[in-house]
């Protein structure tokens, strides 16, 4: 209220000298302004002062109150001591402690038990698969072992039809020997009634010789070769059993390779997911961080706008008084001139 009065109490001065100067309208409008505002803020004080007066006369009645209350309510109010309490709530803290810490004991072990019960089922899933395909492996394998043991019946029937046929084959060799025997009988008896004639007994003998060679080289001939198939087909039995472990043995490494590149392929979706969510959390948070960083210069900004205009404001009134100054100066100087002339 000081600063305003000497601001009119100037200003009043160049009003002095804008009426002495009979004409100029500028100071009077000037003094009437500043009336305007003394008037304002007197009535704003006034108003200040009343709602001061209020709040007082307020404040008083509610320290009456409460001095009323205490007066009528704070003897019969004794303070209570609860220190025999003070045990039991330790004792119940203590417990709620040994509690919680029974609590996370008791959710670690389900923890790790859930863990190990999902590496039983993981095993128990492989072991189940590796036991389907043994089961797919036999399957295969039950065609190719009947195949074997129709060989097998073959060469058995083969074998036994030789044998018949080489019985038979001395059926009919004795038999032979023995019609030449007769008739080699019945020869010599005839021969020697009429002349000398060739020696039927070596001739029989060299029959004999030639198919008993003739026998030994058939019978050697049919073991030889029962003997070449028999290892023939042990051979492809030995080879098709190798083949067949060695290909179950890739097959079970294979399996187990893909279950390795699947278990490997799992754990890098996992770790994908887990960078996906953490590279989302991040975005996330950094945008909320910019989104922070742009509100701050976005009010910065609209402070400095602020400043800028208040500045331009304060330039503007600088300008203006500097403007009523020059033209006060004028008018001294032109009394000062007046007076002196």
């Amino acid at each position: 209220l000081g600063f305003s009065s000497g601001s009119i109490c100037t200003r009043g001065v160049g009003g002095g000298f804008s009426r002495a100067s009979a004409g100029c309208g500028d100071g009077i409008l000037l003094v009437n302004n500043e009336k305007a505002t003394m008037q304002n803020l007197n009535d704003r004080l006034a108003s200040y002062l009343d709602k001061v007066r209020l709040l007082e006369g307020d404040n008083a009645d509610l320290e009456c109150k409460i001095r009323e209350w205490c007066a009528k309510v704070g003897p019969s109010c004794e303070p209570q001591d609860y220190s025999c309490f003070h045990k039991e709530i330790e004792d119940l803290q203590n417990q709620i402690l040994c509690a919680a810490m029974e609590t996370n004991k008791i959710l670690l072990n389900i923890d790790n038990n859930r863990m190990t019960a999902d590496d039983f089922r993981v095993k128990y899933e492989t072991e189940c698969g590796l036991r389907q395909n043994v089961d797919a492996d036999i399957c295969n394998l039950r065609p190719v072992l009947d195949q074997l043991a129709s060989c097998k019946t073959d060469l058995q029937l083969q074998c036994e039809a030789l044998t018949e046929e080489m019985c038979c084959l001395k059926m009919n060799h004795e038999e032979e020997t023995n019609c030449l025997r007769k008739q080699a009988t019945g020869d010599v008896s005839v021969e020697v009634n009429a002349c000398p004639g060739p020696d039927l007994r070596k001739i029989l003998e060299d029959l004999r010789c030639q198919y008993e060679t003739l026998m030994e080289r058939n019978r050697k001939e049919t073991e030889q070769w029962y003997a070449c198939k028999v290892e023939e087909v042990n051979l492809e039995v030995i080879t098709s059993s190798q083949e067949i472990e060695s290909s179950n043995k890739q097959v079970t490494e294979l399996r187990r390779q893909q279950q390795a590149s699947e278990i490997n392929v799992q754990a890098q979706l996992t770790m994908k997911e887990n960078l996906e969510s953490s590279l989302a959390e991040t975005e996330c948070r950094y945008n909320k961080y910019l989104a922070e960083v742009q509100s701050q210069i976005s009010c910065v900004e609209q402070q400095l706008a602020e400043i800028r205009a208040e500045m331009e404001c304060q330039n503007q009134e600088y300008k203006t008084l500097l403007d009523v100054k020059c033209r006060l100066e004028q008018e001294i100087q032109t009394y000062h001139c007046l007076l002196e002339g």
